[in-house]
This record gives structure tokens, sequence and C-alpha cells, in this order.
């Protein structure tokens, strides 16, 4: 029976096979250990030391390339605790593992902890109650405070900081770990590596330099997006729009013929703008094109430009291009070769000395009432000194824009010119950029559309990669710049670390040729104080995984691997930066298929984040409802669909799970023992040994192209099936083979009220205490005005003592009935999962769903729980041929299995079915 492959995780079966020696017969007696009862207390705990303790999952890295099936997984950042979203995305990885080990590959999955970064800052910033300040010396019995407050941050060295730092992450691994093996990822721990840790600095150095001497890195001084909170630079993959509230100014500014109006919701970068610009189809502005205009407040004459870039119906039709107020400025800067006029420095003030362009004495009076405000304040300012002036037409009129956000941030970004770090990525060359688009076309995507989001993204690039942040912990640049003899860095002449030296950390060791004494004087050195982007990192994780030029015979063993999983949000971030590095480095994809996960949403359908507070934590699940649930509800979620949380779900993976030990005792109980599918002869054996075939073929086609759901649901379907009308149609020969227990009786022990609907005074009748109401399944109540009796598909007795002593046997089956005063139940109610409906095929073609064939075409149909007469067939249709009669048991009146074997009866029509 293939419930692994079922991929729900039932990781805690408590089967324990020892292994078949060689030459033992696969129908040799197996011993079975099956719990009585279904418990949580400590089961994940103790399978997880066993399968650690006997390396089920340990990587043989003996096996040929061809044997080896090789994931790459994304390394979870280690900040605080995973929510049940991540669990969802990893445990799917997880089900295609297991199901490539069932296909007899040897599978190489490591796993890896993203360490490094700014969200890792942030958290040692808030948990310890200190911020990072390079200035302040390195103190070696530092002592964190012991009562932290966020918003007193203690200033400490970046040596100090970096140690938190790693204290920190230390804690949080195990934690991350715990979990990982709680839900049962059957990952090679030995195989664990962090993207902070030597190896993976080593790794990331090595890459840069190979990129740098290829000049697909290079450094640059350009406009960069900025988080003011955060202090660094954000990538074009890191942005998120967001709506935020503003304000529409009607600017004046004066021209030659008058004064040309402007709207902009940024007016206090009228200080920064070059130049108004206006579509060249314009009409109204196209007699100013070429001549000058001269800023309110400050006095300053700016050109009027034409770009086709302009939207005549947005505002007033014509723009300020301030140095930089969005990307739209950045382009148009480039485009048209305009100045450099920035007013806004790193910290999100204004700078706090006069601009050299302010020449008027009005404007630089006007520039210092702004001068070191943070922007919403110089805003405020700014509208005051220009209704002052008499330049602001009207009042401001409320609005809502789009802002470019740090994904991880709460300001709106600036855009400030600073040097940093870049990887060519083709957002400025187009045949890099055709080159990564068809790098694209060599992957197996699952699903296939999402290769349309891997391509618009590379086709909406307007800029290179940025890797460089201004923060502290992380992988370093190996570059140091020489000092002349001013002090001043020398970034023309950098000079960069030998592979041989790697890792290096330029801010405590020298260059070669260079001494400690020398950092930071005239003629010596300084290192490069920024670290990699953590994507700069990770988008190594193929070759950090499988130890590139540390281990060559395991690298070419696992690489290129032949599995990335991942959710949907990061395929313009981490897939894409892999494919920009190998592509680099390996001129090849980094693996063969991509398989995309989509989201668990909060119940508001909203992305579940930390940052947000809006996640369910998956230790709480767990505890709750054991790995087994979490696991059935991750394998039910599709790829690539988003999804609302919702707590029910869990509730039905734990009864699967329970559902499962219950057949297992009868299935694995005592006595049972190995066969050989070949010399099974029973009809109803073969019939489902066929069926199980065909799951096995269904699951295994649907795993192949990574859709484990289907997977779950063919084989669901199957174990339901199985447990109600295969395991109920062999109790009695597997009861009988060992005389364990007798076939239940329709004598209960107590007496119940009898409920039903027919007459107005209810009578005392003998039913099942197990169940409320007429027939319904155990513990549910069908009401009183409900049927009497609710059929199944497997003949039970009927022999039931009523309190009214009218009896009547029942056409077709000898069985004594109610009496109509009564109308009790006319038979027991097998265990609930028997219950099953089905058509009714009484000649009459009766509409009522039954579980009983009639015994023949008679004019009687038991459906409803009485007698009742039907209509016989009209002479137009051709009567049925009538069907054997069922033979009634010796002892209850049951029909027995064996009644129905040799009979031509089609499989469709087999009653013990």
């Amino acid at each position: 029976m293939p419930m692994e492959a079922v991929a729900v995780g039932l990781a805690t079966m408590t089967e324990t096979l020892p292994r078949s020696a060689p030459g033992t017969s696969t129908a040799a007696s197996r011993s079975v250990d099956v719990p009585e009862r279904p418990s949580l207390d400590g089961l994940e705990a103790k399978w997880s030391a066993i399968w650690e303790d006997r390396g089920v999952y340990a990587f043989d890295r003996t096996k040929s390339r061809d044997q080896i099936y090789s994931i790459d997984t994304p390394p979870p950042t280690v900040s605080g605790t995973l929510h049940f979203g991540s669990v969802c995305s990893y445990t799917q990885c997880d089900l295609i593992a297991r199901y490539q080990r069932m296909r007899g590959k040897e599978v190489f999955y490591p796993m890896g902890w993203d360490d490094n970064g700014l969200p890792t800052e942030r958290r040692v910033q808030n948990f310890y109650g200190v911020r990072c300040d390079p200035l302040v010396g390195y103190d070696a019995d530092f002592r964190p405070p012991d009562k932290p407050d966020p918003k007193k941050q203690v200033p400490i060295s970046r040596g100090n900081f970096i140690e938190l730092c790693e204290q920190l992450t230390a804690t949080d691994e195990v934690a991350f770990e715990q979990l990982f093996r709680t839900i049962g990822l059957s990952v090679d721990w030995s195989l664990l590596y962090t993207t902070i840790g030597d190896e993976s600095r080593a790794v990331s150095q090595r890459g840069f330099l190979r990129n740098l001497a290829r000049g697909e890195a290079y450094q640059a001084e350009a406009p960069t997006l900025w988080d003011v909170t955060f202090q660094t630079a954000v990538a074009q993959a890191e942005l998120e729009a967001r709506e935020y509230p503003g304000h529409y100014h009607r600017v004046a500014f004066h021209g030659a013929d008058g004064p040309v109006y402007v709207e902009t919701t940024r007016p206090e970068l009228i200080g920064a703008c070059v130049a108004l610009i206006a579509h060249p189809d314009d009409e109204r502005y196209r007699p100013l094109f070429g001549t000058p205009v001269r800023s309110p407040l400050f006095g300053v004459d700016l050109p009027v430009l034409a770009h086709p870039g302009a939207e005549p119906d947005k505002g007033a039709g014509i723009a300020m291009c301030c140095t930089f107020g969005d990307l739209t400025d950045v382009q148009w800067w480039r485009e048209l070769q305009l100045p450099v006029r920035a007013i806004i420095g790193r910290d999100g003030r204004l700078l706090r000395e006069t601009p050299e362009w302010f020449t008027t004495e009005a404007g630089r009076t006007a520039y210092q009432e702004l001068a070191g405000k943070t922007t919403y304040s110089a805003r405020e300012a700014t509208v005051a000194l220009l209704r002052h002036s008499g330049d602001l037409d009207g009042e401001p009129q409320t609005t809502q824009r789009m802002t470019n956000f740090f994904e991880k941030g709460d300001k709106p970004l600036e855009i400030v010119a600073t040097r940093q770090w870049y990887i060519r990525n083709g957002g400025r060359d187009d045949d890099i950029r055709q080159a990564l688009i068809a790098r694209g076309t060599e992957l197996e995507w699952a699903p296939p559309y999402m290769q349309h989001r891997y391509t618009n993204w590379v086709e909406g690039l307007n800029g290179d990669w940025l890797i460089s942040r201004q923060r502290f912990f992380g992988v370093p640049f190996p570059v140091w710049y020489p000092l002349d003899a001013d002090g001043e860095p020398q970034y023309d002449d950098a000079l960069v670390a030998s592979e041989d030296q790697l890792p290096v950390d330029p801010s405590a060791e020298p260059p070669t040729g260079y001494e400690e004494a020398q950092r930071g004087k005239p003629g010596g050195f300084i290192g490069d104080p920024d670290v990699m982007d953590t994507w700069a990192t990770s988008s190594l994780t193929p070759q950090i995984g499988g130890r590139w030029e540390t281990d060559p015979d395991l690298f070419g063993r696992v690489f290129p691997m032949d599995l990335c999983s991942q959710a949907h949000d990061i395929i313009r971030t981490w897939l894409f930066s892999r494919v920009v590095r190998s592509h680099f480095e390996h001129d090849a994809v980094p693996w063969r298929s991509a398989m995309i996960s989509g989201f668990v949403l909060d119940p508001d359908r909203k992305k579940m984040s930390k940052s947000k507070g809006n996640v369910m934590v998956p230790t709480e699940l767990l505890d709750r409802y054991g790995s087994d649930a979490i696991r059935w509800r991750a394998a039910s979620l599709r790829a690539y669909q988003d999804s609302a949380f919702a707590e029910h779900p869990f509730k039905m993976g734990r009864r699967l799970a329970t559902k499962l030990l219950n057949a297992s005792k009868f299935v694995l109980g005592p006595g049972a023992v190995g066969g050989d599918v070949r010399a099974v002869g029973e009809p109803l054996d073969q019939a489902m040994i066929q069926q199980l075939r065909q799951v096995v073929l269904q699951a295994t086609a649907a795993f192949e192209r990574y859709d484990y759901t289907t997977a779950l649901e063919t084989t669901e379907k199957f174990f339901w099936t199985f447990c109600d009308d295969y395991l109920e149609l062999v109790k009695e020969r597997a009861y009988g083979a060992r005389g364990a227990r007798p076939l239940p009786r329709c004598r209960p022990p107590s007496p119940q009220r009898c409920r039903c609907s027919f007459g107005s005074s209810p009578r005392s009748c003998l039913t099942s205490p197990k169940r409320r109401g007429h027939g319904g399944r155990r513990g549910r109540s069908t009401g009183r005005r409900g049927p009497p009796w609710r059929p199944t598909s497997t003949p039970y007795p009927m022999t039931r003592t009523c309190s009214t002593r009218r009896l009547r046997r029942w056409p077709g089956y000898g069985a004594p009935s109610r009496s109509p005063r009564c109308r009790c139940a006319p038979r027991c109610q097998p265990p609930r999962s028997t219950a099953r409906r089905r058509r009714c095929r009484s000649s009459s073609g009766h509409s009522t769903t039954c579980g009983l064939l009639v015994a023949s075409p008679a004019t009687w149909c038991s459906c409803l729980g009485k007698a009742r007469s039907v209509s016989k067939p009209s002479s137009s249709r051709p009567r049925p041929e009538p069907l054997p009669r069922i033979r009634r048991g010796d002892r209850y009146g049951v029909p027995s299995v064996g009644s129905f074997a040799g009979s031509a009866w089609p499989l469709h029509q087999d009653p013990t079915r």
C-alpha cells in the first residue's frame, strides 16, 4: 500500500521491521509493533533520534551522478521564528526528496541558515538594546545591558556587535533545527552550512573576485536607492511599492511670458530641481522647449526640455526633474545628461551646508530655513515659504501616491549618490539580458507558467545588481584602497586579495605589502567598509552546499543540481541571482527544475510576515495536532497557489493519521505475514490489488511532474475505499481464521428511546446506544424528521427486538421488520467507516440512495426502512435479468463473503463492494 507516496509525511509509522537478510524470502513472517492508541507525547523526538542514530538520511557520496538526486533549498533567515507558510514550503520540498528515495535515488539534501544581513542586525539591536558604531573601540570585556531598551540603544564597536550577532544567531539556529527535525524533514544534518561561516565567506569572496576579474563586477558612484532607517543601499529586487498619503501642490515657476505651473507632491525638492520636463507633442509647452524658467524661492535658472516619458494628462502635464526624487528622475537625468544637485543626505535630512548653485541672497536665506530638517519637516516649511512668497496657487490637494519602500523598512526610500559595487545582470546590457532569458527556458518549471514571471522580471530590469550594503554583519568585500599623500582613497587602484587568502576581513587584516600600522594614514591603506548583500551570498548556495573548489569530487557529483524549491516571491531575487552567478561562473543553469510554492495567507488573505505580526507559530500547531497533520496540510496545498490559513484542516489530517493507525492494527496485527501477490486467488483481493496498481501509477506520474497534491488525493481516496469497503469485507475471513471475535450482534446492551419520525407517541426500542437518531453515522443525529435509517454497503444482521409484538418478514431476506406502528430502523448499522451511499438498484428505478442490492426485481424496496409498494416496470421496458438470491449466514443471518465467490456478477454489481 503506497501510503508513503501520499506524501502526507506520516513519519511516525510505528512498524519496526528488521532489514531482510540476503536470501530471505519475502513471505517470511514479520514482527510488527503497533501502538494501542494514538499519542503525540514524545513521538517526533523519538523517531528523529532513531533516524539520526541509524543515519537513515545520510548522503552516500560513493554513488555516481546519475544515481544522485540533489536539492538546493533556500536557507531560511535566522531571525526569530518561522511561520507556518515557511514550514509548508520546506515540507513540500521534503515530499519530493522522500519520493526520490522511494525511486531508488541517493538524495543530496543539505540545509543552510541565512544568518547575516539586515534582519539579523535589527533583531540584535532590539534584543540587546545596542547599535553598531564603527568609531567606538573594541571592548574585550563588553557585556550587553541587563535591561535592554530598544529606544535607547547603547553604541558599541563593530567587533562587539558582530560577536552579539553570532551569539544570537547560534541560539536561533538551534531552535530552527529542532523545528525542522520535529516536522520530519529528511535532510542530512551533517551537511549543514551557514551563510556567515568560513566556508560560505570563502565561496562568496571567491565568486566576487572572479566576477571582478572578468569584468562582471564593477564599482561606480551613481544614484542609489537608500533606506534612511537602516542607513544602507537597497537593490531593485528589494523594493516594495506602497501607498503613501500626500498632497498635490500647484507651484509657479517664473517664465519670460508668465508663470509656468507645476503640480508636485514633493515641494521640498524644488532646490534639487535641474529641469522641467514635458511631452514633445504637448502643444501647451512646445513654445517653452529650450527656454529657461526661474525656480521659486531659490531663483535658479532651469531649462524646459522634452521627453516622451512625461505624461500630458497627469497634473499640469509638466513635471520637475530633481536629483533625485524617484526612479523616473534618474532615467531623465541619465538620458538627458543633466547635472547633479542633490540636497538630501544619507541620514534622510537636507544637507546642512548651503549648496553652491544657490547664488542669490534670497535663495541662500530660504535654504537656511530648511537645512538639517527631515524631508517631512522640510516639506511643511517649504509650503509655508511658497505660501508667503505667493508662488503657491491654491491650497494643497490630498492624494494617495505609490512610493518605493525597502521591503523590511517603514519609511519611503530616498535616492542619493553613493559609491557602490554592482554585478552585471542585463539591466544595462541587452546581450546579457537575452542570455539570461534563454537560461530560463532551459529549466523545467513547476508550474510551467512561472517561467513568464522570471522572463518579465529580467525584461523589466533598469539597472545592474547592486550587491554592496553599508552594514556590519555580513561577508566583507576582499578589497583595500591605497591612500594618496592627502589621505584620499584611490578607488581606481583597488588592492584585491588572492584566493589562497580567503576568507579575509579587510577591516581587521592588512593587504599584501602593507602593515596594520599604515591603516588610515596618508600613503597607507583603508579596507572596504561595506559588506555583501545577503543575496550575493545566497546566490551561491549550490556552490556552498556542493563544496565548490574545496571538494571537487563532491561538487562534480551534485552539480548542476536537480531541483530548487522556493516561493514565488523570490523568483526575482534568490532564483534569478543564482542563475546570474551560475551563468557567469559555469556557463550553465544551477539546477534542472524549479518547483515554485505559494503563500499561506492569514485569515484576512494577507501575506504572513513576522514584521506584520500576523504569523501562526508552527510550534503551537505541532503541540496541538502533531507533525502528521502539519505535513498532510502542507501536501494538500497545491504548488504555486496561495491559500488562507484555517485550523480545521489540521483536525482532518489528525483524523487521517488516527485512521491509518487503526487500519494498521488490523492489517499488521498478530499473525500478519508477507506474501507474493501472484499467489492471491480471491477475486476480491485480486480486484483490490489491481486498483492499487492504478493508484501507484497515478501517484508516480503526479510526483514526476512535482504535483504532490494530486498524488495525495489519489492515494488518500484509495485509502478510504480500502478501509470502508475492503477491510470490512475481509473481517469475517480474518476473524474466522483467527477465532478472535464474532461478528457484532444487533442486540445493544440497553434500550433507548425510539426517535422515529412516524407517529405521535414514540415507543422504546432496542437501538444501538452508540448512535443518536436512526441509522446516522456514529455520534451524529439525523433529527426527528430525517430518514428512519441510513443504508450501508455491507449487509448486516437484521434481527432486532422491538417493544411491539407485531413482526413481519422482510421480502427477499427473511429478516423480521419493525411493526408499522413503531417503524424503527429495520436492521443494524455497521461501523462508521462502512457507511456508504449508493444508488438503489431496484427494478422500479427508485431514486433513494441505498447501500444494498435488492435481491430480486420484486415490487418491494428497502430504501425507506419500511415495506413500500412501488410500481412494476412497464411492458415497454425490458425486464432485467434477476440477480442471484443472497444466501444468509448460518449464525447471524449475514450474507457471507464466500457466498459470492465464483459468481458471474460483474465487478460493478458485486454486492461485496
